[in-house]
């Protein structure tokens, strides 16, 4: 597979140049991609059980307060046996089968989500929608800058921006448009790809994601 080339644009949006990005990384093909949707899939479901913090809890009989004593006795009343109202047929009693504080995390190889996040790239880079994007931020965070790099090439579609740890205020400048989900490239995940219509790297992250992915790959 050839590499794949992605323009880079300043910070008016106007074409300042080229990069290339590893084909292992962005150029799967189409078929390639589609076949290994179900893989996507389900370390989406993982990563979204994942985050789920499985707190929810009802009370059972046992931790209702009350229902010590036993509300009439067993015979002679005519009416239904009972030992407790807090039993579950009783208004305000225990709740039978109800949710229970668990861990909903799934088990997902790292293997499997690093392939995961390269076939959704590959997705995003053949149908035309990653790119990299030079803000030109200075030393003070500028949300309309941010606007005037990023408009037109994403217009107002949702997107996942990449930054280097250290572009603090490149982050601060775009982590108030609501249509971008700012993220550090180390972070970068399938989650965040699957749910943005483009996938925008800074120079610096692109080079830092590509050399730890082949790195790690090495």
């Amino acid at each position: 597979m050839a590499d794949v080339t992605l323009n880079i644009t300043d910070n008016q949006g106007q074409a300042a140049g080229s990069v290339e990005a590893p084909a292992a990384l962005f150029g799967i093909s189409s078929e390639d991609v589609h076949a290994h949707v179900p893989l996507i899939h389900q370390v989406v479901v993982a990563q979204l059980a994942a985050a789920r913090q499985g707190t929810h809890a009802t009370k059972t009989r046992g931790m209702v307060s009350g229902g010590g004593k036993k509300p009439w006795k067993q015979k002679g009343t005519g009416r239904a046996r009972q030992g407790s109202i807090r039993a579950p047929q009783w208004y305000h009693g225990g709740v039978v089968h109800g949710p229970q504080p668990r861990d909903y995390s799934q088990r997902t190889p790292k293997k499997m989500k690093a392939a995961a996040l390269r076939y959704v790239l590959s997705d995003r880079a053949n149908a035309g929608r990653v790119a990299v994007v030079d803000f030109g931020i200075g030393e003070t965070p500028s949300t309309k800058a941010a606007i005037a790099a990023l408009k037109p090439v994403i217009g107002e579609k949702f997107t996942t921006i990449a930054f280097t740890r250290d572009q603090v205020n490149e982050w601060m400048s775009v982590r108030n448009l609501p249509y971008v989900h700012p993220i550090f490239v180390d972070q970068l995940n399938t989650y965040d790809v699957v749910t943005a219509q483009y996938v925008v790297f800074t120079k610096e992250a692109l080079e830092a994601f590509v050399a730890a992915k082949t790195k790690k790959e090495a």
